[in-house]
């Protein structure tokens, strides 16, 4: 019996056929490393943004609780300021579900014990002249920059401010008058009015 062994070019085309196999499955691990690193590069855009986004949100909520300050004490120069309306006697300002008008926008009766929070069903995104919140600047003649040309706020920041009794020790002495803070909540935007912080502190106003 005579056995045929196979020939040289049988063999090397068998060789080179599984050669390139090898190469395609090189191209394929490249490939999903490729597209591997360009979306961890891209998540890692995207992270970077968000942080600077959400710091220029910080800033002008930051910003809006200062405002909010001057806008309870003083000193002002806008034709609307409304300083003397922050005593403890003037608690009419302060309306439930927080005033509209331009004496009273932004200024909030406190929520029933057992109740939402106010600054959960405000509209913070209301311009109008009918918003229930107060705007930077509105009551204290400031400037804040703001649009949508450059990394800034796409909008002025906003706030409220309640009247809540002050808890401090000693502060409800007989034949005192029962002392009143400021509880302000402000919110802050980024480049785009969907990037939101919130912050809020208790002022107490110096008497006087």
């Amino acid at each position: 019996m005579i056995r045929r062994t196979p020939s040289r070019s049988a063999a090397m085309r068998s060789q080179r056929g599984v050669t390139l196999i090898i190469v395609m499955l090189i191209l394929v691990v490249v490939t999903i490393l490729g597209i591997g690193g360009a979306q961890i590069a891209l998540l890692g855009e995207r992270s970077t943004r968000y942080d600077r986004d959400y710091l220029v949100a910080s800033q002008a909520a930051e910003a809006a609780l200062m405002d909010a300050e001057f806008d309870i004490r003083g000193p002002n120069t806008n034709a609307n300021s409304r300083v003397a309306t922050f005593k403890p006697e003037n608690g009419g300002y302060f309306i439930d579900g927080c005033g509209s008008t331009t004496a009273t926008r932004g200024l909030c009766a406190p929520p029933a014990d057992g109740t939402k929070p106010i600054w959960t069903s405000v509209d913070f995104l209301d311009t109008s002249t009918s918003a229930r919140t107060a705007q930077f600047g509105d009551y204290t003649g400031r400037y804040f920059d703001n649009g949508n040309v450059g990394i800034k706020p796409a909008q002025a920041p906003r706030y409220i401010i309640e009247m809540v009794e002050d808890r401090c020790i000693g502060c409800n002495a007989a034949g005192t008058s029962a002392p009143k803070l400021y509880r302000v909540t402000a919110i802050g935007f980024g480049p785009r009015t969907d990037i939101q912080v919130v912050m809020q502190i208790a002022f107490r106003k110096e008497k006087g």
